[in-house]
């Protein structure tokens, strides 16, 4: 069941997209007869000319609109200087309204490279579907018709155009919910390590359940990968390392190590390393993020301890790595904790609240309900 209409009219001359009112009288009539749902989202997505203003283009459409009232508040034009720009202004509407079914109408030459913008501007949570859209000989009208075969296949310097044209974008955006903010522990030497907390600011994913600041993408997520690099570039520009060398853990919430420089495992949530010139990262929300530093031996380390590898000892795994592969001793290394959870607000089931008592009774409040308050900081110390 399609929840969105987007029509693409980025590659049409611009006397076409000018007149919008007489293109899509016949566009929205389609629509109406063949939707699947009545009266559907509908976005038209134009080229702006460089320097122009668009000023009222809603009220410009009404008489186009007079016999769609259904659409008429449902429809909005996105005129924007690249796809890119007008794309992502798109999705941020579908995602304010938790859109995920899309049709897209747009010129058969178009849809090879769109599927590209799609790729790297979308996740696996949206879905797709196409349509042709044909401009008649005159230039007077458009025609939807079934998706034919697939356009001329993109050369890589194409691709290569259009990823650094979403780049360039993205770049361009401000910082949302203020500046990128970055804590620091007094216990890990400056001279020797660079280190951080990144806090909830300073990135531009805009989704209400993820930070600014996101760092993490998924394919159950709405925020796309080429978001959280751009993130990841703010960050390693504010805090000083080189993006190209960032390795963060593999969460698997258990007590795996990833030795650098070693095979990697599939899934670990511990990280440590001597290599100089990397940077190397664990997550922390709930979960507690770990930092390891061993001035003496100059290794480091990085863990992410939720509830699950609290118990199972993973910052005590990620200790022993160090020892073992670098040689270090136990009284040399500083621990510092990151933000997380605290004993206020974390609570779990009796059955798992009882091995945490068993770590200390300290480590647990209200032990007789059926959900006790959880301290993770005191059992990981």
């Amino acid at each position: 069941m399609v929840e969105a209409i987007l029509i693409d009219l980025f590659s049409l001359p611009t006397v076409l997209q000018n007149n919008i009112q007489g293109l899509l009288c016949n566009t929205l009539e389609t629509i109406e007869k063949c939707s699947s749902i009545p009266a559907p989202f509908v976005y038209v997505m134009c080229c702006q000319v460089q320097g122009s203003e668009w000023k009222g283009e809603q009220d410009s459409l009404l008489p186009a609109l007079r016999d769609f009232q259904s659409l008429k508040k449902r429809l909005e034009v996105v005129r924007a200087l690249t796809t890119a720009a007008a794309l992502y202004t798109i999705k941020q509407r579908l995602d304010e309204k938790d859109i995920s079914i899309i049709k897209i109408i747009l010129p058969t030459l178009r849809k090879e490279l769109m599927k590209v913008y799609i790729d790297h501007l979308f996740t696996p949570v949206y879905q797709f579907e196409f349509e042709d859209l044909q401009v008649s000989s005159d230039c007077n009208n458009l025609q939807i018709t079934e998706s034919q075969s697939e356009g001329q296949t993109l050369s890589t310097q194409d691709v290569a155009f259009i990823q650094s044209e979403i780049q360039m974008y993205l770049e361009s955006l401000p910082s949302l919910k203020g500046e990128l903010t970055i804590l620091k522990s007094s216990l890990i030497p400056d001279d020797i390590f660079l280190h951080g907390f990144t806090t909830r600011t300073g990135g531009i994913s805009y989704i209400p359940a993820l930070s600014s600041c996101n760092l993490f993408s998924s394919s159950k997520r709405r925020d796309p990968q080429v978001v959280v690099k751009e993130n990841l570039r703010r960050l390693a520009n504010a805090a000083g390392f080189n993006p190209e060398t960032f390795h963060k853990v593999k969460t698997d919430h258990a007590n795996a190590v990833c030795i650098m420089g070693k095979t990697e495992p599939d899934s670990y949530d511990g990280i440590v390393t001597d290599q100089k010139g990397v940077t190397i990262a664990a997550p922390g929300a709930d979960c507690i993020p770990v930092l390891f530093a061993d001035p003496v031996r100059k290794a480091c380390g990085a863990a992410h301890s939720g509830w699950k590898g609290t118990l199972l000892g993973v910052s005590m795994a990620t200790v022993n790595a160090m020892v073992s592969e670098y040689g270090c001793n136990v009284k040399d290394i500083l621990v510092v904790l990151g933000p997380s959870v605290g004993p206020c607000c974390y609570k779990l089931p009796h059955e798992s609240a009882k091995e945490f008592h068993r770590i200390d009774p300290k480590c647990v409040r209200h032990f007789d309900s059926a959900t006790p308050y959880i301290d993770i900081r005191r059992a990981t110390r």
